[in-house]
C-alpha cells in the first residue's frame, strides 16, 4: 500500500469516526445495563427478600437506561444507565435495618409466605435478625462492564482498521 492509499484510508476511517464512536458507546452502555440486571436480585432462584418476585428491579434497568445516545457534550457521547425503582440505591448500596412493627403484614397460614395486606388487622416486627443488609453494587458493576467493553471493542476496531 502506498503512503497516499494510506492516507486516504484513513481519511475515509475518520469520516466513519464519529458513527462508529457512537454505535460502540451504545453496544458498551448495552453490556452495562445487562450485567446490572444480571446481578439484580432475584439471582441463581435466590427469591429472598422484599419486591424479589415482582422483578420489577431487575427490569427497571433497561426500562430506565438509556442506551441509545443522547448526543456529543464536551466531545463525549452521552448514554445513562439508572435504576429509577424507589428502592434500588438500598439495593445497591446497602442499608440498615432497625427493628419495627409493620401493619397488614402477615405470614399466610395456608401457603406459609409473607404477604402483606393493607385492611389486614394484624402486623410483624421485622429486622429482627439484621442489622445490615449489605449491598449487591450493581451499578458499580455495570460501570466496570461498561469500561471493560469499551476497550475491548475499540481493540477491536483499531485492529480491523489498522489492517
Amino acid at each position: 500500500m502506498t503512503l497516499a492509499e494510506r492516507v486516504k484510508q484513513l481519511q475515509e476511517i475518520q469520516a466513519k469516526l464519529p458513527d462508529t464512536l457512537r454505535d460502540i458507546s451504545k453496544t458498551a452502555t448495552m453490556r452495562a445495563v445487562e450485567k446490572a440486571a444480571e446481578l439484580t436480585p432475584p439471582t441463581q432462584n435466590d427469591l429472598s427478600g422484599t419486591n424479589t418476585r415482582t422483578g420489577e428491579l431487575k427490569a427497571r434497568w433497561e426500562w430506565d437506561s438509556t442506551v441509545e445516545p443522547m448526543g456529543f457534550e464536551s466531545g463525549k457521547y452521552v448514554t445513562v444507565l439508572r435504576n429509577g425503582a424507589q428502592y434500588a440505591s438500598f439495593v445497591n448500596d446497602g442499608h440498615r435495618m432497625d427493628k419495627h412493627f409493620v401493619p397488614g403484614l402477615y405470614v399466610n397460614p395456608y401457603s406459609g409466605l409473607l404477604e402483606y395486606d393493607p385492611a389486614a388487622d394484624t402486623g410483624i416486627v421485622v429486622g429482627t435478625k439484621t442489622k445490615y443488609v449489605g449491598g449487591e453494587f450493581m451499578t458499580d458493576k455495570g460501570i466496570e462492564e461498561y469500561q471493560k467493553s469499551l476497550k475491548d471493542i475499540l481493540d477491536r476496531k483499531i485492529t480491523e482498521v489498522m489492517k
